[in-house]
């Protein structure tokens, strides 16, 4: 049985070397096309996407793949590994430095490692299950803020935003009336990775796919947080809502989207 210690390596190997692409490209012109209204790729996306994959595969060609931009390819065997090549490619495609490469390698349907590489900054983002969090090898931890009225919060806008009721745009508006502020920096992973950090003390988001959240949610719970879905329930990266916050203020963000007094 391969080592979590060699997994996680080769994790972190791939992140980077996708990293590199990213910081190459972000300020050259870009060919994009749409998969949606506004939602876009780019060649880079793809080139990061070959790069991640042909790591992983020469180290491990029986794993299966699920990626953002392919979609699933099977293996043959119970590791699989979920990868975003760049999280917050509308960030990306315009310059804007808040763009995260996302890993993750679920087994047996759990995911039991997380890396989120921060390119542009250079932080490194990682857990390994039961072993905690790290950020370049300083350990992690959420914020201990228990008022929502002190919180700094995070959220983001489904892409089907013009079209769709169920936009967040309500939930925006509940809780903004009550957090000390929210941010939209457009990289769901680094947002979660702002909360292990306790940069952010919580975080809660909705039509997420698993590439989104795979690594950064095991990056919040190996830090201490909890990470549940809308209703509290146990947290799966194939639920498309999530919140994660530090055990203090999860419950209080909950009760807030569930239009309870907090």
């Amino acid at each position: 049985m391969v080592s979590g210690a060699e997994l996680l390596s080769i994790a972190i190997k791939s992140a980077r070397a996708a990293g590199n692409v990213i910081n190459k490209r972000i300020n050259t012109p870009k060919r994009v096309s749409y998969k949606g209204i506004v939602d876009l790729v780019t060649d880079v996306d793809r080139l990061c996407e070959k790069t991640i994959m042909t790591i992983i595969n020469k180290r491990f060609p029986s794993h299966a793949i699920l990626t953002e931009e392919l979609g699933s390819v099977p293996g043959h065997s119970d590791y699989r590994w979920i990868i975003d090549p760049i999280d917050g490619t509308t960030n990306f495609y315009h310059a804007y430095p808040f763009v995260s490469v996302s890993i993750a390698l679920e087994y047996k349907g759990s995911v039991t490692i997380g890396v989120v590489y921060d390119p542009i900054k250079k932080e490194l983002f990682y857990a390994r299950k039961g072993a905690g969090a790290f950020l370049n090898k300083k350990r992690l931890h959420v914020s201990g803020v228990d008022a929502i009225e002190h919180a700094l919060l995070s959220t983001g806008f489904p892409y089907d935003l013009r079209t769709s009721s169920e936009n967040n745009l309500d939930n925006w508006i509940k809780i903004i009336r009550k957090a000390q502020a929210i941010r939209r920096d457009g990289s769901a992973a680094l947002d979660l990775c702002y909360v292990a950090a306790g940069r952010f003390d919580g975080f809660w988001e909705m039509k997420l796919k698993p590439w989104d959240v795979a690594a950064g949610s095991l990056i919040v719970s190996e830090a201490g947080g909890t990470v549940t879905d809308f209703h509290g329930d146990r947290y799966s990266i194939y639920t498309d809502h999530i919140v994660a916050a530090n055990p203090h203020l999860h419950h209080i963000l909950l009760d807030v989207l569930a239009n309870k007094d907090a």
